[in-house]
């Protein structure tokens, strides 16, 4: 009865809102869709320069598809015809020509203000693992030298070298083991929290299989919260005491009130300066939110991108 209850609110979402500007209800939970800072399906690429791709959330901040250009863009969509594809080039030599996707502004990004103060965010998105994870570390000349971390998508903070994130989806060592985490930095240089899964990420995230991932930060409660395929994922929190320097006043406690210099997605570094943990893998249907999405609301956008 309760989840008859909930798809028939959906139902009524989608009768009665108007879409955001540049949204659209088609492979988007309509409560959703008007929360959405950004949302990139990779079906919309800017009239001519295929290498840029239009936001359809409400920002329009546009995003760069990095060395790869059209060529990013593969036949093998979620719930549209294509997806963008990440990987490493040449894994034996130290350079710039990895496939990623981001942007990056070192004043900040003004499109991307929502995340300036904000007090909560969700990044969503599916994820299909291609190649090699992880790639060798192009950085260094060690052939069995391999990166600590996997770049999926993250949110750079306002003071951000590139790789510094305000929220991020990611994989990375803890404990000396690769883990599929949320992790999420309050204040721009300060310290950062990690919510790692318990479970093996070579379970969570097999060999080409689409899988539908999702974090939520809460920067007031220092909550954060994993999903995948709609489903909430046990894990623990990393870092001891209080990082987010959340005790005392002032409350509520926000991020910090500064444009972030971007997004980064399959690798860090989205000014094309330096490689570094690259993700050999397809992404679709990415969606960067300014609140906490809610348990069902993630377990009903998995049922409505695939069907």
């Amino acid at each position: 009865m309760r989840r008859l209850l909930v798809l028939g609110v959906t139902a009524a979402f989608c009768i009665g809102l108007a879409a955001p500007a540049h949204a659209t209800f088609g492979a988007v939970l309509p409560t959703l869709a008007r929360d959405l800072v950004s949302y990139y399906d990779f079906e919309h690429p800017v009239r001519g320069d295929k290498a840029l791709e239009q936001d359809r959330g409400r920002s329009g901040t546009t995003l760069s598809l990095i060395n790869g250009g059209a060529g990013m863009r593969v036949r093998d969509g979620v719930s549209s015809r294509t997806s963008l594809q990440l990987r490493q080039i040449n894994p034996s030599v130290a350079g710039n020509d990895d496939w990623k996707a981001g942007l990056y502004r070192e004043s900040g990004v003004p499109s991307l203000r929502a995340f300036s103060g904000t007090r909560e965010a969700s990044i969503m998105g599916w994820v299909k693992m291609t190649g090699q994870n992880p790639a060798p570390n192009s950085n260094t000349a060690d052939p069995s030298d391999l990166y600590g971390a996997i770049g999926l998508a993250g949110v750079l903070t306002g003071s951000s070298d590139g790789h510094a994130v305000r929220a991020l989806l990611e994989l990375i060592q803890v404990d000396g083991e690769l883990k599929l985490v949320a992790l999420a930095r309050r204040l721009d240089g300060g310290a950062s929290q990690t919510f790692a899964a318990d479970q093996p990420w070579q379970e969570l995230l097999p060999q080409n299989e689409w899988v539908f991932l999702a974090a939520s930060f809460d920067f007031d409660t220092g909550a954060m919260v994993l999903y995948r395929n709609g489903e909430p994922l046990k894990g623990r929190y990393v870092v001891a005491g209080d990082p987010w320097q959340l005790e005392g006043e002032p409350e509520p406690d926000l991020a910090s009130p500064t444009d972030p210099r971007g997004f980064k997605i399959g690798g860090s570094y989205p000014q094309n300066t330096r490689e570094h943990n690259t993700c050999n893998c397809r992404m679709d249907d990415l969606m960067f939110l300014d609140r906490v999405v809610r348990p069902w609301e993630v377990s009903l956008q998995h049922r409505w991108a695939k069907g």
